[in-house]
């Protein structure tokens, strides 16, 4: 049985959620911060997919962002300095390390979804769309695996999905160099399945959202979950091996030095340590 959403959609402040025609679409809405994700926007991303799986109506979903951004990663400023950082280090040490909430209700997530991604899909941003089943791109789209440039390793999305969306060695470069490309490269290597003009993006979501939402619920249901079980592997396994190793990296110098340099506009100088 699904699980019940921790905050209820109404409540929403950093997302927009509607359903329509047995499609829900979860629009990122913090775009003066370009829709980087805080601690009440990844409990929302959480609260939606759990909100979309609890929902017999909903047979398909679309995830996008506000323009200009579709989601920037996290907001540095709020998730990686004070209060919040501390938190997220005092979780992943002292408890047993679990994975992302949010990344596991998008990935258990027993409806189709579609990732219409209108621009920069960066750092967590570039996560969200590899927990979708399709990717389309804006021509302004961008993607990126930051993380190594912040002295931290990638979500389960990055480790356990890229690689099978794009191949291993194509993966381990995007995850190595932290290197953004744009809409055309993304299709050229298999990470979307089309690129079409910014102002075309949700009309062609919608297209496909609503071919998918024709079908039998429940058969689309057992379809997701047949391509999960053979195309990926062990969520929760990995999941908490990312959890445990952030936690050790979170304390180093150089994921603090990455932090720093950000905030400061300026390169990094990394000493292993």
């Amino acid at each position: 049985m699904a699980q019940a959403p921790k905050i209820a959609p109404a409540d929403f402040t950093c997302l927009r959620y509607e359903v329509k025609d047995h499609i829900a679409i979860i629009t990122i809405n913090r775009p003066d911060r370009r829709n980087a994700l805080n601690r009440r926007a990844y409990d929302e991303v959480e609260a939606a997919f759990r909100a979309v799986s609890a929902d017999p109506d909903v047979r398909c979903a679309i995830v996008t962002g506000a323009d200009p951004a579709f989601c920037s990663g996290e907001d540095v400023k709020e998730m990686m300095t004070g209060e919040q950082h501390a938190e997220s280090v005092t979780r992943l040490t002292s408890v047993r390390p679990e994975p992302t909430p949010a990344a596991v209700a998008a990935l258990e997530c027993d409806r189709p979804i579609i990732a219409a991604v209108n621009g920069a899909a960066v750092g967590w941003g570039m996560e969200l769309t590899l927990f979708a089943d399709i990717r389309i791109a804006s021509d302004r789209a961008k993607f990126g695996e930051i993380f190594i440039k912040r002295g931290l390793i990638t979500d389960v999305g990055g480790l356990w999905r890229l690689p099978a969306i794009v191949g291993p060695a194509k993966a381990a470069e995007l995850l190595f160099t932290g290197d953004i490309i744009d809409a055309a490269e993304a299709a050229r290597i298999g990470l979307v399945t089309e690129v079409v003009p910014h102002e075309e993006l949700m009309t062609k979501a919608l297209s496909i959202a609503e071919r998918i939402a024709v079908n039998p619920p429940l058969a689309l249901r057992f379809m997701k979950e047949g391509l999960r079980r053979t195309s990926y592997g062990d969520l929760r396994e990995i999941g908490s091996w990312v959890s445990g190793t952030l936690g050790k990296l979170f304390q180093t110098e150089d994921h603090r030095e990455g932090v720093r340099s950000f905030l400061e506009k300026r390169a990094p100088v990394f000493k292993g340590r």
